[in-house]
């Protein structure tokens, strides 16, 4: 086997011309990104590209899923896990269209990925060619950046960029479609070379000395302060740097869906998680507060709820690396653009050293009138049926707070949300600005690729698990050892909730029939079972994660369980619903 240009010799700009194609140049494009996965399916106009990946086997791992939009989701759950960039391959036309659901997603969510489309030959571009689509034009929207190369001398510096662009400032998916006749041409390739630098792109604002002094000022002289942070503490890798600012302010901080696990959910100053159906102190006190700082989030309406009745009475301080999101939502008294590990560095040093106990002390006394009201009906159900909160309430039990858990959409994922324990970050992967159904089982593979020393548990609903459920094949042919959980309530649980709820148990739609789902397992080669008795979850879940390779496990659970607390559409946070 010839082998790969990239590994003669290092510093691969330094190596001597060689006629290459299009193709390889795309494979040794990866390795030199230090890429080792992929996540793909292939299709006529990529077909160059896995010819010459046959040569690249002991190099790169490529694992073939059954549909596309399970590479994407695959490919996030890889990125999410391991802050690496996810990569993609896909066919032109249906195979780069059903991208798309996944390119929204990792917008939404920030989430670097590097897509790379086949195209048909740059002759027929234009012409209705088979399977052809202006995919360029498609993803505009859904992509962070996106170009076409139609030729391959353009190959090694485009994907270049693509790494550069997805992985720097606020991260995002990128895709690079390559024509047929790209991928074909010979030309002499003298070697690959990082991008870091673009002269029209400025992935990081610079930090203002004058607003981190601002800054500073108000939180010293607050009484109230209330800390809110995002994924953008994980994204930016500045988990201690946040934990370093709380803990020397003393300030209490709750977290976003997506923030889930950038601070261990044990931390005395942490308050639970915000939103629609977050904790209930949280979203009170938000309303309460004389400053709020929110860090790496962007004020989604999920959070915020109603906006002029969104922290009205509070300076606002917003730490962003994405100037766009400042003021966009939320009015701003101080914006602190910039990477948030650099900017909390300079913040921590210019705040006083302090306390807040009497303030923390009533994001305490809220915290047990939920206790009261809320968890402890769901954690410990005095009913016959079980309830998806001692559902994870055992599997905190057992993983210790260290397993990174998937969810997929609907009311098992606010409910995994608002139960887990994590200690570790990059525990918590959702889908949480897009709500992809569908999500969950190959975010989950992807997972376990980019964590394969970790427990990757998938928590699921009846509902979006049969979405994606194909990619069951993918865990039967490659082995990713996910434990996949199914809380089966035989409704789509979160719409019927809602028409419980807004539309006089009109339940139009939402009541759902699944296949065995451990005949279906078994007909994947995986071990699975059933339950539907308290007594037995210990022992199933014990079994589950006991398992060396991949397991099903079904638990029935209350059919129409709610989840609360619950902030209504068009109510402000301090109006909160308990029940």
């Amino acid at each position: 086997m010839e082998k790969p240009v990239a590994q003669e010799k290092k510093g691969f700009q330094k190596i001597k011309k060689k006629q290459v194609s299009g193709s390889k140049v795309v494979l040794e494009a990866l390795l030199s990104e230090e890429v080792h996965t992929i996540f793909g399916y292939p299709g006529g106009a990529i077909m160059p590209i896995y010819d010459a990946l046959y040569d690249f086997d002991q190099y790169l791992k490529h694992i073939l899923v059954r549909h596309e939009q399970g590479a994407i989701h695959a490919a996030q759950g890889f990125a999410r896990s391991s802050g690496k960039t996810g990569v993609v391959f896909a066919t032109s036309g249906p195979g780069a269209t059903n991208l798309v659901t996944g390119l929204a997603d990792a917008m939404i969510d920030s989430t670097p990925l590097v897509c790379i489309t086949g195209q048909v030959y740059a002759s027929l571009l234009g012409t209705d060619a088979f399977q052809e689509t202006d995919i360029v034009n498609i993803t505009s929207p859904v992509t962070k950046w996106n170009y076409q190369i139609t030729d391959a001398e353009e190959i090694a510096e485009v994907i270049a960029r693509a790494f550069y662009i997805a992985n720097t400032g606020r991260k995002g998916p990128v895709l690079v479609d390559i024509t047929k006749n790209a991928q074909l041409q010979l030309f002499d390739f003298s070697g690959y070379t990082r991008c870091h630098h673009i002269r029209s792109y400025r992935p990081e604002p610079e930090i203002r000395k004058e607003y981190i002094d601002q800054a500073a000022k108000l939180i010293n002289r607050a009484k109230k302060p209330f800390a809110l942070f995002g994924q953008g503490v994980i994204l930016g890798k500045a988990e201690k740097e946040l934990k370093d600012f709380l803990e020397k302010t003393g300030i209490p901080a709750a977290a976003t869906v997506m923030g889930l696990s950038a601070l261990e959910t044990h931390h005395p100053l942490y308050v639970g998680m915000l939103g629609m159906h977050g904790n209930y102190a949280p979203n009170i006190m938000t309303n309460e507060c004389d400053v709020l700082i929110a860090i790496g989030m962007r004020f989604d309406d999920r959070v915020t709820g109603r906006l002029d009745k969104y922290a009205k009475q509070a300076k606002v301080i917003h730490l962003d690396i994405d100037p766009s999101e400042v003021d966009k939502n939320v009015k701003t008294t101080v914006p602190v653009w910039g990477d948030c590990k650099k900017s909390l560095i300079l913040l921590t040093d210019k705040v006083n050293k302090s306390s807040h106990k009497t303030w923390l002390e009533k994001f305490r006394n809220l915290e047990k009138e939920e206790i009261k009201e809320v968890i402890e009906g769901e954690l410990n159900p005095k009913g016959e049926v079980m309830s998806m909160g001692e559902v994870i309430k055992v599997l905190n039990e057992l993983t210790k707070g260290d397993a990174i858990i998937v969810t997929d959409v609907g009311q098992h994922q606010m409910v995994a949300c608002r139960y887990a324990k994590f200690n570790h970050s990059k525990s918590n992967i959702t889908s949480g600005g897009l709500g992809t159904m569908g999500f969950g089982l190959p975010a989950a593979i992807g997972a376990w690729y980019g964590a394969p020393e970790r427990t990757v548990v998938a928590v699921v609903g009846d509902g979006g698990f049969q979405m994606t459920l194909q990619e069951l094949g993918t865990i039967m042919q490659f082995g990713a050892k996910v434990k996949i959980l199914i809380l089966n309530n035989e409704f789509l649980g979160m719409v019927r909730q809602w028409q419980q709820l807004f539309h006089d148990r009109r339940y139009s739609s939402v009541a759902i029939t699944s296949p065995d789902f451990l005949a279906l397992a078994k007909a994947y080669g995986i071990a699975s079972q059933s339950i539907s008795k308290r007594e037995d979850l210990f022992s199933a879940l014990k079994v589950m994660l006991d398992h060396e390779g991949s397991y099903l496990l079904e638990v029935m659970v209350g059919k129409e369980n709610n989840v609360f607390p619950m902030v209504t559409q068009g109510s402000s946070v301090s109006e909160i619903r308990l029940k």
